[in-house]
């Protein structure tokens, strides 16, 4: 099989640039252990590139900042099997806002939104922690605030299954396929706030209620593919942004799941995925792609 892999900020945002790399080589390597044919866009425009290259594919996967995901997935559907989330959810999830409300409509617990006194300040339409800041100022155009909440910072890396056309009145695939725990490392630098990469699989006492909550929001949402949820577990289990993409954690999660992310990519996207899967060790992992086993 031909697979696109397509990720926008090797060649379009350099802050971002090591960090997508770092993804797009463990994919590549995944889907070439299964014996399938890896291509990827070249220097340019990546609308085009996705144009030129999607009808040549058997299936794609698009990686891109979340306000960028669902217009190059909508590409990919015209012309392939998307591997990844529909366009549609993409586009809701890039709202924080919105998904909020969706979430909260659906029991999941969110942030507090304020405009008054010490708060996180993020991007309505923004990209991990990018923007993301604390301070008493108000939030800017764009921009939204939100009660500071104290816990551990977790991500959970889920595979929600696809079910395509017809069979969608009478089939159910099953729950999201729960990859991994994560710890992020995520630090204050005068007030903004960085994320550094993080360990996995991480322990919690609350780990059953934790990939519970993970779960419930990629269903209520609709997201298929690789989703990542984030979540503050202190008093309270809080979700705090969904990404409907790969995302940095599953740098670490290869390194430690016997099972190939490829092939379970391409069984989640035909709704045949495992009940579970083989974690073994535990790493350190970086958000520029270096891995210490610990």
């Amino acid at each position: 099989m031909r697979v696109l892999l397509a990720e926008y900020t090797r060649f379009h945002d350099p802050a971002l640039a090591a960090e997508g790399e770092a993804m797009v080589r463990v994919l590549a390597g995944s889907f070439r252990r299964c014996g399938h044919e890896v291509i990827s866009p070249e220097k340019g425009d990546f609308a085009s590139e996705l144009e030129r290259l999607s009808p040549s594919a058997d299936a794609a996967l698009v990686i891109a900042p979340d306000h960028l995901m669902a217009g190059y997935t909508q590409i990919l559907e015209e012309h392939t099997h998307n591997l990844g989330c529909g366009s549609m959810v993409a586009a809701v999830c890039a709202n924080k806002r919105l998904t909020g409300k969706i979430l909260a409509r659906n029991g999941i617990d969110i942030p507090g939104e304020i405009t008054t006194g010490m708060k996180v300040i993020k991007p309505i339409h923004g990209c991990g922690s990018i923007g993301v800041r604390l301070s008493e100022e108000a939030p800017g155009e764009g921009e939204m605030g939100q009660e500071l909440l104290q816990g551990d910072h977790l991500s959970v890396s889920l595979i929600g299954p696809h079910v395509i056309g017809e069979a969608c009145l009478y089939y159910d695939p099953g729950p999201p396929l729960a990859l991994a725990l994560n710890r992020q490392d995520v630090r204050s630098d005068r007030g903004r706030f960085l994320y550094r990469g993080g360990e996995t699989p991480a322990d919690s006492p609350k780990a059953g209620e934790i990939l519970e909550v993970a779960k419930k929001t990629v269903k209520v949402l609709g997201c298929q593919g690789y989703a990542g949820v984030d979540l503050v577990c202190g008093d309270r289990i809080t979700v705090v942004d969904v990404n409907p993409r790969i995302t940095t954690s599953l740098i670490g999660i290869a390194a430690v799941m016997k099972e190939e992310i490829a092939d379970l990519l391409i069984r989640g996207s035909h709704g045949q995925l495992p009940p579970q899967v083989h974690l073994e060790g535990r790493v350190r992992f970086s958000k520029d792609g270096e891995v210490t086993r610990l």
